[in-house]
């Protein structure tokens, strides 16, 4: 095995690690500011392995395999990780329907990856290779950077009566908004990324309309 694909299992094996972080916060909101960090390193190493097996001639088929899985499996474990401590979601005014919108949002996110992914096996079997556009690319970075802001801001969401505390209750909030302001973004730019993926590559169901005819 190279040195890419072992950074992209390096990822993979960050996942777990990343969540058990993540519910350490239950105990400790300093946790949740640890987890934007566990997670910021597993998304960086995406970058990396990236860079590595293309400089370096080490693209291989077990790294297409597991690059995208591991890219999806982290983003989508870190959505619904962040719906179960909903805080980011519901600062004022937003209060409950902050999460009942973040939750279409993360199901929209979640289903674009799964289609996308069908559609690439679909690819696969009739040996296409689809390369990755720059709307992907893009929606990629606000994911990341969306969960990203909405971790730390959780970490200073739970204020007390101090002045202290008041103080980073409300950095929390201006950190909720922007990271919200990315999290819609990167909504958007799932939907439309996927759309254009498919129809930019409608050739891969060429085949299978000409045969239904």
């Amino acid at each position: 095995m190279n040195l890419p694909n072992k950074i992209t299992l390096a990822r993979i094996c960050l996942i777990p690690v990343f969540v058990a972080v993540f519910y350490c916060g239950l105990l400790s909101r300093w946790c949740f500011l640890a987890a934007a960090a566990v997670f910021l390193l597993a998304a960086a190493t995406d970058a990396l392995d990236g860079h590595i097996a293309r400089s370096r001639g080490l693209v291989t088929d077990l790294g297409k395999f597991l690059d995208p899985i591991a890219d999806k499996v982290l983003v989508s474990t870190a959505f619904i990780l962040l719906l179960t401590v909903p805080a980011a979601f519901t600062v004022s005014p937003f209060g409950g329907w902050g999460l009942v919108v973040a939750g279409i949002c993360v199901a929209l996110i979640l289903a674009r990856e799964l289609i996308v992914s069908g559609f690439r096996m679909i690819a696969a079997g009739k040996n296409l290779v689809l390369a990755a556009d720059k709307l992907g690319k893009l929606k990629t970075v606000f994911q990341d950077i969306s969960i990203t802001l909405l971790l730390v801001a959780i970490t200073f969401l739970f204020g007390g009566e101090s002045e202290a505390e008041h103080t980073a209750f409300v950095a929390g909030e201006i950190i909720s908004y922007i990271g919200l302001i990315c999290f819609a973004l990167c909504t958007v730019l799932t939907v439309v990324s996927g759309l254009n993926y498919i129809l930019k590559n409608k050739a891969v169901f060429r085949d299978t309309e000409d045969g239904a005819k």
